[in-house]
């Protein structure tokens, strides 16, 4: 049921976008700026409520509550978890944005900001590092953690909506629990399909750098069904062998990428740059948390955090159940510290790294990276690496890593699609319905590029996020519901034990004594 609910509304999105492309984005256009506008305070509150609660839990008494039986033990050894966390969080977003970002902030910053100016440089950069940190991190933890929780310590369905149990008991297998499943499949194809849309404006940026290949809508759609083809083969095939050496390839091109920009650029500047902005991040992360900016109306909160917190929570279901999957015999503390600080501190020294340079060759060698970004926003990156030695080799690279990426999120996202519309939510997702959610995801990721560019696919994970959004409050709700319990039942069991060793040393007393 939840299968098919998901696909006819998807559908049916896809469809219109195909008839009536200017219409659906006229459409989708007034539903972002509503929800902007009535809406905005909702997602900075939520998302910053994610982020309390995924450090209460770790630090507080549910921390040393296990993901799994008591002897249960990790299913990989911590360097493994940790590299597959890193692969989780380093996506097509930090490719496409690494550069970009930064440099629009330091042309268009936050209001009070005088833009290029130092000031505009540092705040940019913290405003980037805000949005690619502990704050994503913390929205994945609480699917992840709840999933994790009901999967491998009560031994419940691998479904988000199995997590609601504590809540509404056996409604989970009701239509309340359809409707919760059916909305964490919306939000998630639409999450993926902007990565993907991303994605495909990014490997056509880089064919023109490259070849002169013309960057336009009609060459992203061909890039999407090239590269639909080569992740479907691998949906069809079940090629888990080959899929997991290409996420080692993701780690090890992104690696060598990233190590050689930080030893072939400005290396002290870009490691001063990461020591700063962490310190200036870490020290203003509540005030950023709550900006907006009713007084003035400027759009910049919206077209930015709003955005990202939305596209975070679209893609909740998704990552949070990548890192269910792995994290089995964790405690709540490791699990929690280890997901939302280490990929915080990567996608950091990345940032430093690529928007760092951008910043550095703007500022002070007088390559005009603004105009770049203005005219082509995807061409940032290769323009960049053209300023290193081997600039044609490093664009190649990245241009490989972006199309490793794609393929790699798109493969992962329809086995979990697959898994979160199946019954009792498996492992094993039949193979027509990783299919069929595969095209469905490109098929949304080319209808919005068509009906928007970059604006249609931002505004897609904005409105799927908004239902999502309350079901994830709901569930932390729930999973504190359920950590609670545990916590009291355990300190009662702990009183009796005390109590029953206290009577077993007052009775040996007493016989001592006669």
């Amino acid at each position: 049921m939840v299968f098919y609910l998901s696909v006819i509304i998807v559908s049916l999105f896809v469809i219109w976008g195909i008839v009536s492309p200017t219409r659906l984005g006229a459409t989708t256009s007034t539903a972002f700026s509503y929800i902007t506008e009535t809406f905005g305070w909702f997602y900075l509150v939520v998302t910053f409520i994610f982020l309390v609660f995924s450090l209460y839990a770790a630090f507080g008494p549910y921390g040393r509550i296990k993901l799994g039986k008591k002897d249960d033990d990790p299913d990989y050894s911590y360097v493994s978890w940790l590299a597959m966390l890193f692969s989780a969080g380093m996506g097509i977003g930090l490719v496409f944005w690494g550069v970009a970002e930064p440099i629009m902030h330091y042309t268009d910053p936050p209001e009070g900001v005088t833009p290029e100016t130092v000031e505009a440089a540092r705040t940019g950069l913290r405003y980037t590092f805000f949005h690619w940190g502990l704050h994503p991190w913390a929205v994945y933890a609480v699917v992840g953690m709840a999933l994790a929780y009901t999967q491998f310590r009560k031994e419940g369905a691998g479904l988000i909506s199995a997590t609601f149990r504590p809540l509404i008991g056996d409604g989970v297998n009701g239509p309340i629990g359809k409707i919760i499943d059916v909305l964490a499949a919306i939000a998630t194809a639409a999450g993926v399909a902007t990565s993907l849309g991303l994605g495909a404006m990014q490997i056509n940026g880089g064919l023109t750098h490259l070849t002169g290949l013309p960057n336009s809508a009609g060459t992203q759609l061909a890039i999407i069904v090239a590269v639909t083809a080569l992740f479907m083969i691998s949906a069809v095939s079940g090629l888990d062998r080959g899929i997991k050496m290409l996420s080692n390839v993701n780690l090890s091109l992104a690696s060598l990428l990233l190590l050689f920009v930080l030893m072939a650029g400005p290396t002290i500047f870009l490691m001063d740059t990461l020591t700063t902005t962490l310190g200036s991040y870490i020290g203003n992360i509540v005030t950023m948390s709550f900006r907006l900016t009713p007084f003035t109306g400027s759009d910049w909160i919206g077209t930015w955090t709003l955005f990202y917190w939305a596209w975070w929570i679209a893609w909740a279901p998704f990552v949070g159940t990548f890192i269910a999957r792995i994290s089995k015999g964790r405690t709540i503390r490791e699990f929690v510290l280890t997901v939302m600080v280490m990929p915080t501190l990567l996608g950091a020294l990345w940032f430093a790294v690529f928007g760092g340079s951008g910043l550095h060759l703007q500022m002070e060698k007088g390559v005009n990276l603004a105009n770049v970004v203005n005219e082509n926003m995807e061409a940032a990156l290769f323009v960049t690496l053209q300023q290193f030695p081997l600039g044609t080799a490093l664009s190649i690279l990245a241009t490989a890593l972006i199309i490793t990426f794609f393929v790699t999120s798109a493969d992962s996202a329809t086995f979990v699609l697959g898994t979160i519309t199946s019954k009792g939510g498996t492992l094993q997702p039949k193979t027509y319905v990783k299919i069929i959610w595969g095209l469905l995801i490109s098929g949304i990721a080319a209808v919005l590029l068509l009906s928007g560019g970059l604006e249609g696919l931002q505004t897609a994970s904005f409105i799927a996020a908004l239902p999502f959004s309350i079901v994830m409050l709901l569930m932390v709700v729930s999973l504190n519901r359920t950590l609670k319990s545990e916590v009291a039942k355990e300190r009662q069991r702990e009183k009796l034990r005390i109590q029953k060793l206290e009577e077993l040393i007052e009775e040996n007393i007493q016989n001592s004594d006669r």
